[in-house]
């Protein structure tokens, strides 16, 4: 499996931006399809966005559609999530995600990132 490692994540107002991180190791990231998903305090975890193993493809959540942007870097292990606009109600932890089928589902993730803290200030 491969391992991913999130970074970026921070406290924000609203209105700001910030640029989420996910490194790959242990496998060829170009081999997956990848994803952000994230949990809010007291919900359960949702989908926000993913990018097919190419990066030419890419779908979000009706929530962070216009105002996120996923990419990825094949070459250097990478994909990010661009968040612009951001509000108190994206305050969650963001997980980052890879799995081998598309488009992606909490269902088809083989492996998770740790999180990273995003806090949006009113």
């Amino acid at each position: 499996q491969v391992q991913l490692a999130e970074s970026g994540g921070g406290l924000v107002q609203a209105g700001g931006s910030l640029r989420l991180s996910c490194a790959a190791a242990g496998r060829t990231l170009s081999r997956y399809v990848m994803g952000w998903f994230r949990q809010a305090p007291g919900k359960e975890r949702e989908f926000v966005a993913s990018i097919n193993w190419s990066g030419g493809s890419a779908y979000y959540a009706d929530s962070v559609k216009g105002r996120f942007t996923i990419s990825r870097d094949n070459a250097k292990n990478t994909q990010y999530l661009q968040m612009n606009s951001l509000k108190p109600e994206d305050t969650a932890v963001y997980y980052c995600a890879a799995g081998l089928i598309w488009p992606m589902t909490d269902r088809t993730v083989n492996s998770w990132g740790q999180g990273t803290q995003v806090t949006v200030s009113s």
